[in-house]
């Protein structure tokens, strides 16, 4: 099983699936980030599928194609999201249907969205946390494949509580698409 990472930021959730020794093959950024660097560093293919804009007038379905393709020339089996900053479009969970896994900093479906940390503090819960799911077209929705959750501290602000749920993700993450990963193999070396 060949593993693609999309991120958009420090890549410190990559770092953290590099470390578990998983087979990434592929990260794929929509921007120069750190975790390209940190990509080329560990030796593994990277892929800057840049957007052209940020604005109104971004070609969301053109730019999904351009993943996709870099996705399948790669041969990749599975798509794990880790803070890749742009939505794509409908066309990439046909083409890796319940393949694409989401890390989310929240207990969904509570705080769905790019800013679901400062939603979580100003909704006033007592506990937030991580969630690793089948992503779909639907931003932030599909199956749930593991939760954990984590008690929010009076006067916590987002930086710091956000950097309490990286710490959840880095360790919940690997663990996920490591079982996936021999459930793969499991399947693989069963059929022959």
């Amino acid at each position: 099983m060949q593993i693609a990472v999309m991120a958009s930021g420090t890549g410190t959730i990559l770092q953290s699936l590099i470390e578990a020794e998983l087979p990434i093959a592929l990260v794929i950024a929509d921007r120069e980030c750190a975790a390209l660097t940190r990509a080329q560093e560990a030796q593994i293919a990277t892929a800057l599928v840049e957007r052209g804009s940020f604005a109104g007038d971004f070609d969301r379905d053109a730019y999904t194609e351009q993943v996709i393709t870099s996705l399948q020339t790669a041969g990749i089996d599975l798509v794990a999201m880790a803070g890749f900053g742009t939505i794509l479009g409908p066309a990439i969970f046909d083409a890796f249907a319940d393949r694409i896994i989401n890390t989310h900093p929240s207990l969904l479906p509570d705080f769905k969205g790019w800013h679901a940390v400062d939603d979580a503090l100003r909704a006033g819960v007592s506990e937030t946390g991580c969630t690793v799911h089948i992503a779909t077209a639907l931003v932030d929705e599909g199956p749930i494949l593991a939760q954990e959750a984590l008690p929010i501290y009076e006067g916590e602000t987002v930086a710091r509580l956000h950097e309490r749920i990286k710490e959840i993700e880095r360790r919940l993450y690997p663990m996920v698409l490591r079982g996936l990963v021999n459930e793969s193999k499991q399947k693989s070396e069963g059929s022959i």
